[in-house]
């Protein structure tokens, strides 16, 4: 298979998408300005118990207070809160964390108001990223993924990928991470340590107990809440986890980002440094590519696949589902069955692919055409769980039910991806009629007034039309200067040649869009 990685930097955010055989399987975007990032560290407080519900919000610095539950605690929870406790209390020389005392596990079925207090401090690691109104989920179970390995802090066990099938090269791990695991540390084995060489695997685990050690140097400076270790971003985590003998090629096109990538790349696997390679054309970088029309095919409400098969893909707030229709495909010599079956496994093959694309999470359910012959249902159970195969994400997949839907439970750690392709009117809003020039005006002046003077909003920039950027500036005593000697703010003006007439946004020092 011909993998290729193009990455798109364009200051606020960075676009990476992932091409199998030229064709987009997965689109991520990543903001410059995300400070909870899945596998980042924290030093919070707990702010509310709520033994209702056996969990606790622990405050991280959002806007909105962490979700703990009791079965995120990990088991050795105790142990890493005293350790947290004294590394505070500023008795770190006086720790040998090798030498540690471990508690006895928590009880699977226990309460969380026996393990944590309001007010207490507590290290804990970002396992899904703020979704629409919710803030992060958060675990105590602290975990470090590397490139072989995953290190595992306070623990005893090492695990071996299930995907690594022989029994002699599980045997073989084993024994190698046995030999060189420090104590008190437990680990993970990934898929691509099979037949690596102990000293790849020993360097991995340094790089990973590092990482552990500079925690608990920075503890005894620190108040909550606040972050403590930031993961990879997430250019580098996707190469940490994707990058092997497949990938054929990998396109950036910001030169900072390119020896950022070049950098990591050399320390994790240096003889593919040579396929990085700096986009210089003129035209843009998904354009190049054809990335940017794939991106536009592939989202929306319906999705069309070459052969006249679509996809009707509808999002609720409950779960996913998607409708199977076979459009004009029809083969004449072929039985109503035989079609439903051709149709249906074209379909499975790109909704397998729409999952990874969109990054659909929670509850997907499927409304295959109806097929009566059970080998056929069963050919195609088998092949969608070959094509999800390839998903790194969690799922589940049940068989088809005697209704003829297939329902997916697929992990969501960070918000779905969405592309809008189909708008209302800015202007309209759908409606189909529009305010005056005039009072767009006043709205301007309401939103500016409320911005300054009941959000404290400094710095900030107001996009508009260039007719509507020429009325506010132009002239000796323009507009915006009545706006300087009212609210003694100087609000940067900036024409925006692919609005509508009457479309205006304002963003903040940021750079971020200001929601009304």
């Amino acid at each position: 298979m011909n993998r290729e990685l193009v990455i798109d930097s364009n200051g606020t955010e960075v676009n990476i998408a992932l091409l199998e055989d030229k064709t987009l399987v997965e689109l991520n975007k990543e903001q410059n300005n995300n400070d909870f990032t899945v596998g980042d560290v924290f030093l919070g407080k707990v702010h509310k118990i709520m033994p209702g519900l056996n969990a606790a919000f622990v405050n991280v610095g959002y806007k909105k207070d962490a979700f703990l539950h009791y079965l995120d605690l990990g088991p050795q929870v105790l142990t890493m809160n005293n350790y947290v406790r004294l590394l505070i209390q500023g008795r770190g020389d006086k720790i040998s964390y090798g030498k540690f005392k471990q508690e006895p596990d928590i009880e699977k079925t226990g309460k969380i108001t026996k393990v944590l207090s309001p007010g207490q401090e507590i290290l804990v690691q970002i396992a899904k990223e703020p979704i629409s109104t919710k803030g992060p989920r958060i675990s105590t179970e602290i975990s470090f993924p590397g490139r072989y390995l995953v290190l595992l802090p306070f623990s005893d066990k090492i695990s071996i990928s299930q995907k690594i099938r022989g029994n002699e090269e599980r045997g073989r791990l084993k024994r190698l991470i046995k030999s060189i695991r420090p104590e008190n540390y437990g680990v993970i084995v990934r898929t691509v340590a099979e037949n690596k060489k102990v000293a790849e695997l020993d360097a991995d685990l340094r790089d990973l107990v590092s990482k552990w050690e500079k925690i608990s140097a920075k503890l005894p400076n620190l108040k909550a809440p606040q972050k403590v270790l930031s993961e990879l971003d997430r250019t580098s985590a996707i190469l940490r986890d994707l990058l092997n003998e497949s990938f054929n090629s990998i396109y950036v096109n910001d030169p900072s980002l390119y020896e950022e990538i070049k950098s990591f790349i050399s320390q994790i696997a240096p003889d593919k440094v040579d396929i990085l390679k700096l986009y210089k054309g003129r035209e843009a970088i998904f354009e190049q590519f054809n990335i940017e029309k794939q991106i536009r095919n592939s989202f929306g409400k319906n999705v069309t696949i070459k052969s006249g098969v679509y996809l009707i893909i509808e999002h609720t707030e409950a779960l996913h589902v998607i409708d199977v229709n076979s459009g004009h495909r029809v083969n004449k010599d072929n039985s109503q069955e035989q079609n439903a079956l051709a149709t249906n496994m074209e379909a499975a093959t790109e909704i397998a692919r729409q999952l990874r694309l969109r990054d659909m999470g929670g509850i997907i359910v499927i409304d295959f055409i109806d097929m009566r012959d059970v080998r056929n249902r069963k050919t195609l159970f088998t092949h969608l769980v070959n094509e999800m195969a390839k998903d790194r994400a969690k799922h589940s997949i049940l068989p088809p039910s005697k209704f003829g839907l297939i329902q997916i439970t697929r992990q969501r750690v960070r918000p779905e991806m969405n592309v809008e392709v189909v708008e209302k009117c800015p202007v309209c809003n759908g409606t189909g009629q529009i305010k005056s020039s005039i009072s767009v005006i006043d709205d301007i002046e309401n939103n500016l007034e409320y911005l300054v003077r009941d959000q404290n909003e400094s710095h900030l920039t107001l996009a508009v039309h260039p007719f509507i950027f020429a009325f506010l500036t132009q002239g000796f005593f323009s507009k915006r200067w009545k706006w300087y000697l009212e609210f003694k703010r100087w609000v940067k003006v900036k024409p925006m040649s692919n609005y509508q007439l009457l479309e205006y946004h304002f963003f903040d020092k940021n750079q971020d869009e200001i929601k009304q």
